[in-house]
């Protein structure tokens, strides 16, 4: 018998007929005697709605009373998965945020868990009761609902995970694994067994969307381990097996052997910014980051050009292209303490990103990267790098050649 943690995102749940194949897939698991905690997502396109319903309302909408509002969508899911299980005859009840309860500090729209409380769940699981918990929510300490910003479903699973000492946390997506790469952009693309949580989290930070980065990087803490699957089977049919997210060491343990590089991912929800004849002085680089830093923009990719003859340099660097304006309206604000001459902006850039732990013990990874871009042409026009990951920003339009040529490049390509 196994402890279990399953999750369904939005398009699981979405509508009577989709919960209807969730609740065959937990009375499966619960049928070979393992004790099974649901966490449900809102059905697709749910959450947006309830947004617009705030902004609506109020555009300066109080953030307690939007948590409020939103968290409704995971309730009313956790509600008519508990009723469907208990037609097919399983026990189930619905645990909400506030009832077990999830515990969360900080902001409201952006909460962090800070401690689940398990001693009634783990009762009634025990009891054979399957447990439907709506993902996304908490309660925070003057006893208010919470949420946990947008893909916290995913938080709340291995965060639920943890605390129950599950065996492992499965992920049910609408596609059957991480792959890769995107295989609506590359066919060939394979689906891999295994993946280990620094690849994973490289691969989601750069732009892989089948997990949300923060309940990546808490599966890594908690050391729980991850299996991403899809909920989308035929009849009574089982999923097919996914991709398994475990540590280093343990793939190490089996003995496996790893490959050079684990995927090739792509954003082009990036944009670049040059900031142009910045005094070229100790402190000045600080007084152009310091205030998109405390408004909480996150900047990616920085390239300080080579000094000019006046003492002058050109600072290039990438923030989210929701962020760019307000990156221009902050640096504008502040021009005369940074003292550059003017912006130049791109919205028509993409980060593309190789992703693999064997970098770590092989050279040559990011010159089969530059080698293989320049030979179609592609300008590579900044760049960036960790212990498991070269990044290079260019030409949106060539996002697509650009994944196609370096997947076959590092071998990756299916038979």
């Amino acid at each position: 018998m196994a402890r279990i943690v399953m999750k369904f995102g939005g398009t699981s749940m979405a509508g009577t007929e989709r919960i209807r194949t969730v609740a065959r897939l937990v009375a499966r698991e619960a049928a070979a005697g393992n004790e099974v905690a649901v966490v449900v997502s809102a059905m697709a396109g749910e959450t947006d709605r309830l947004v617009n319903f705030c902004r609506e309302a109020n555009p300066r909408y109080d953030p307690a009373e939007y948590d409020v509002v939103v968290a409704a969508g995971e309730q009313i899911t956790s509600g008519l998965l508990a009723l469907t299980l208990q037609a097919m005859g399983v026990p189930a009840r619905s645990w909400l945020g506030w009832q077990l309860p999830i515990q969360t500090e900080e902001a409201h729209s952006r909460a962090r868990i800070h401690k689940i409380e398990t001693d009634a769940l783990r009762a009634s699981m025990a009891a054979g009761h399957v447990a439907v918990i709506p993902g996304f929510q908490g309660l925070m300490e003057d006893g208010r609902v919470a949420t946990l910003g947008r893909g916290g479903s995913d938080t709340s699973a291995v965060a639920v995970a943890a605390a129950i000492g599950a065996d492992r946390c499965d992920i049910y997506t609408d596609v059957d694994g991480v792959y890769t790469t995107d295989p609506r952009i590359v066919s060939r693309a394979r689906k891999l067994d295994y993946v280990t949580y620094e690849e994973m989290l490289e691969l989601a930070s750069v732009g892989a969307k089948v997990l949300q980065t923060r309940s990546v990087g808490l599966a890594m803490k908690s050391g729980v381990r991850v299996q991403v699957l899809s909920s989308f089977v035929e009849g009574d049919g089982a999923p097919k097996k996914g991709t398994m997210i475990i540590s280093d060491k343990e793939i190490e343990e089996m003995k496996m052997e790893r490959q050079l590089i684990t995927g090739i991912a792509h954003d082009k929800n990036e944009a670049k910014i040059i900031v142009t004849r910045v005094p070229d002085r100790p402190g000045a680089v600080a007084t152009i980051f310091t205030p998109l830093a405390d408004a909480g923009i996150n900047v990616d990719m920085i390239i300080q050009n080579v000094g000019r003859d006046k003492g002058e340099t050109d600072v290039t660097f990438t923030v989210p292209q929701a962020d760019l304006l307000r990156s221009i309206d902050l640096l504008e604000a502040n021009k005369d303490k940074i003292g550059f001459n003017r912006i130049i902006s791109d919205e028509k850039v993409a980060k593309v990103s190789v992703v693999g732990v064997g970098m770590k013990s092989h050279a040559g990874v990011a010159s089969t990267m530059f080698s293989a871009l320049a030979e179609r042409a592609i300008n590579i026009q900044a760049i960036s790098t960790s212990e498991i990951k070269v990044s290079v920003l260019i030409d949106s339009d060539e996002t697509e050649l650009a994944v196609r040529i370096l997947h076959t490049a590092y071998g990756l390509d299916a038979e």
